[in-house]
């Protein structure tokens, strides 16, 4: 479980990218690769803050899961194998529950997670993150692989990241690593950077007036052609009707 105090950002799990602000959270399962990079900077240090609780599915006992009364969370805890974003009332209930203060006993901390497991399992708010990433099971090495492939791609992203250099991160030569990052994302590595670049574009468009083309080089395209095409193939409209879009939603 991981909820953001403070901060914005990207967020990385699985194969997906979003952007995180305050108040984002989630709950991930065990060997779901994940990151988190923070956008802002007070000084020497990340200008972010978060609760995160972990725990292992059997810290009850196996036998725990399957009586009558769990059969609810232990189906949340299946389906937290592909990420859960928690939303709305339930967000604010779970969160208040993780930012208790003064801090409970160790006893009353269990009582807290299973309260807060419970509350997950029976909202109607929370929402899949990754629906068909863990279609195979992953090893702790290769989920780690990835995640720091992941996590070098959101640091880097805007400026020139070769296959060698992306291939060495993963500690692996550049035809395993094709191999490995296709079988997990199904996406090429180049299609994958596209996608960060694009995503940041688009949160540019959104949020600012900068040209087009300021916004093409800022986000990690050496070519305006290049870049209108890649976000019309991804967003399904050009950069410009996207700003058009995103202004009149904000007029409305």
């Amino acid at each position: 479980m991981t909820h953001i105090l403070k901060g914005r950002g990207k967020r990385m799990v699985g194969r997906q990218v979003t952007d995180f602000e305050e108040g984002d959270m989630v709950l991930l399962g065990s060997n779901l690769p994940h990151t988190w990079t923070s956008d802002e900077v007070e000084g020497d240090n990340f200008a972010a803050a978060q609760v995160v609780i972990q725990f292992k599915k059997e810290f009850l006992g196996t036998a725990f899961w399957e009586i009558p009364e769990m059969t609810t969370v232990n189906v949340l805890l299946e389906k937290a194998k592909h990420g859960i974003k928690i939303n709305g009332k339930t967000r604010e209930l779970v969160s208040k529950l993780m930012n208790k203060n003064p801090v409970p006993s160790p006893a009353r901390k269990l009582v807290h997670l299973l309260d807060v497991l419970m509350l997950i399992a029976d909202c109607d708010e929370c929402e899949a993150i990754e629906s068909d990433f863990m279609e195979f099971p992953l090893t702790t090495q290769d989920t780690e692989r990835f995640r720091m492939v992941y996590a070098y791609l959101a640091e880097n992203y805007r400026s020139e990241v070769t296959l060698e250099t992306i291939a060495a991160v993963a500690n692996l030569s550049p035809t395993s690593f094709c191999r490995f990052f296709k079988k997990i994302a199904r996406l090429t590595f180049v299609e994958a950077l596209t996608k960060f670049r694009v995503n940041h574009a688009a949160n540019l468009l959104a949020s600012s007036d900068k040209a087009v083309s300021e916004i093409c080089f800022e986000s990690g395209f050496n070519n305006i052609s290049y870049f209108n095409k890649s976000f019309k193939s991804s967003l399904k409209v050009s950069p410009v009707v996207y700003r058009k879009q995103k202004s009149k939603l904000l007029a409305e």
